[in-house]
This record gives C-alpha cells, sequence and structure tokens, in this order.
C-alpha cells in the first residue's frame, strides 16, 4: 500500500491478489502488465505509458489517469464508482455495459428504460 512506482520501466510484471492502495505509477511506462484480483483504489497512473496492460477483477475506485491514453486498455471486469480519466483518453478503452452507462452519464445523456 503506498508504494512509489513514479518514473519505473515494468515489462512482464503481474500484481496478483495485492492491495496496492494510493501508489503512484506517475509517468511510469508498463508494457505486459497484469492487475488482478487487486485493490487499487485511489492510484495514480498520471501521464502513464500503458501497453498490452490488463486490468482483471480488480477494485479501480478513485483511481487517477490524467494524460494517460486508455486505447486497448479492458476495465469490463473491474469494479468502481468513480474515476478521474479525460474522456477524449477513453478512446478504445473496453468497458462493461454498466460502465458505459456511467460514461455516458459523464457526457451529460439522460438514460431511459
Amino acid at each position: 500500500m503506498g508504494l512509489d512506482f513514479s518514473e519505473a520501466n515494468l515489462g512482464n510484471v503481474s500484481f496478483e491478489n495485492c492491495i496496492a492502495n494510493l501508489s503512484d505509477f506517475v509517468d511510469a511506462r508498463l508494457k505486459q502488465v497484469i492487475f488482478s484480483d487487486s485493490s487499487l483504489q485511489s492510484v495514480n497512473y498520471s501521464d502513464c505509458k500503458l501497453s498490452k496492460v490488463k486490468f482483471h477483477q480488480c477494485d479501480i475506485n478513485d483511481i487517477d489517469f490524467t494524460q494517460t491514453l486508455l486505447k486497448g486498455i479492458d476495465i469490463s471486469t473491474c469494479i468502481f464508482d468513480r474515476l478521474n480519466v479525460a474522456l477524449e483518453n477513453l478512446d478504445g478503452c473496453e468497458v462493461s455495459p454498466e460502465q458505459a452507462i456511467g460514461f455516458a452519464t459523464m457526457l451529460g445523456l439522460k438514460i431511459k428504460e
């Protein structure tokens, strides 16, 4: 918890069953990294370069993806109430139908059933 990976270059790494809340990955380069069954609440991924990074069944509530492109990143199995991400950086991000509704409300859309 609270680890500082700022400016790190991580490749072929797996984080499994971790509690990494409040950690920093600012300006980090992550390639072929898997976060699986982990708690990543309030983690800062600001200005990261993500390549072939997977988030599988993680708690990513209140993550900061400021200035981080999420193209090709799948967060569909993760849970969260809130993310800090610019809408233009979501282009190509894979989400579940429920998550898509949440992002649509961020755009100001009103969803009818």
